[in-house]
């Protein structure tokens, strides 16, 4: 039985708050040798999820192809919502909750005609207040999601289109999401819990911030040292290589996910131009950073223990899985 199920029933006071809290302390007792699991992705449990979640994107799809005016899209969101009480509330169903929200998120953002990104300051934090208030009432991790990208979406609307001239803004950004990633995260170490799953929807959002913000500053920047020849390949590796560093040691694969893609498409388009040229070393450089990857994600557990062994105890490790 999983600590999910435990805590609603403590809530329908089947059992005691108190009990299960020597439930959770006598499983952790019994865990305390055993290395950390794998990272699970626990918003979907089977097909029964995904063919709902169907149902749910093909309303959405065609609510959202019709010809509605501004409030009549609070219409489709009421609807929605409706649908999350059965959906989400009682039956618990998390990847179907995701698209409801979004969909929700989406009428709602029609109803508040938040077409101009500049102007819609006021319509973003809106939205994220709305995406802050489903998570209270349905407990649905991922709605942490939409709540910091409204927050991220309300900071650039407000600083205006000049803000994309100081890219180290989003990294900034992106780190402030971390470190709140990062406090749900040393709630849970062992990834048990809704905590665990909060800190993961973030750290979703806060790795393509952070990467997007340092990469174009080290491809982009015309001053400084950088200019030298292949001197913004060598910091945009190694930039890579304190990333990875940095996901194995707070041993979350998904800020690799979210911003790795990213990360290869923008390498991508910067030398596509120079793609037959003689001097290829930056591709070469960044086969071989491929490779190793690959690399990484197979023997994950075993370089985190190798690398990391020397901090095991150390003040920075009591907020990560256990080394």
């Amino acid at each position: 039985m999983d600590i999910e199920t435990l805590e609603r029933a403590a809530q329908r006071g089947i059992i005691s708050h108190k009990q299960l809290q020597e439930l959770i302390a006598f499983s952790a007792a019994q865990d305390n040798d055993e290395p950390t699991s794998e990272e699970q992705l626990r918003f979907i449990r089977n097909f029964g999820d995904i063919f709902i979640t169907l149902g749910v994107l093909f309303v959405a799809f065609s609510i959202a192809a019709m010809h509605l005016s501004q409030i009549q899209w609070l219409l489709p969101a009421a609807l929605f919502l409706g649908a999350a009480e059965w959906l989400v509330r009682v039956r618990r169903l998390a990847l179907p909750g995701i698209a409801i929200l979004i969909s929700t998120l989406y009428f709602l953002s029609k109803a508040l005609g938040a077409s101009q990104f500049e102007t819609a300051t006021l319509q973003f934090l809106t939205l994220s207040v709305c995406s802050l208030l489903f998570y209270l009432r349905y407990r649905m991790p991922f709605s942490l999601l939409p709540v910091a990208t409204g927050l991220v979406a309300a900071t650039v609307s407000s600083v205006g289109i000049d803000m994309f001239r100081h890219q180290l803004l989003f990294t900034a950004m992106g780190l402030i999401v971390f470190l709140v990633a990062m406090s749900f995260d040393a709630q849970d170490r062992k990834r048990q819990r809704r905590a665990s799953d909060c800190g993961f929807w973030l750290h979703l959002l806060a790795s393509p911030l952070i990467v997007h913000g340092m990469m174009t500053t080290l491809l982009f920047s015309h001053a400084g040292v950088l200019d030298a020849g292949s001197n913004r390949e060598i910091a945009l590796l190694l930039f890579f290589i304190l990333f990875l560093l940095t996901a194995l040691f707070v041993d979350r694969r998904a800020m690799l996910v979210s911003s790795l893609s990213y990360a290869i498409y923008a390498i991508f388009k910067v030398v596509s131009s120079n793609i037959l040229d003689s001097n290829n070393l930056p591709l070469v450089i960044f086969i071989g950073f491929g490779v190793f990857i690959v690399l990484f994600g197979t023997y994950w557990y075993k370089l985190r223990r190798l690398l990391f062994r020397p901090l095991r105890g150390s003040w920075p490790a009591r907020f990560v899985p256990e080394i």
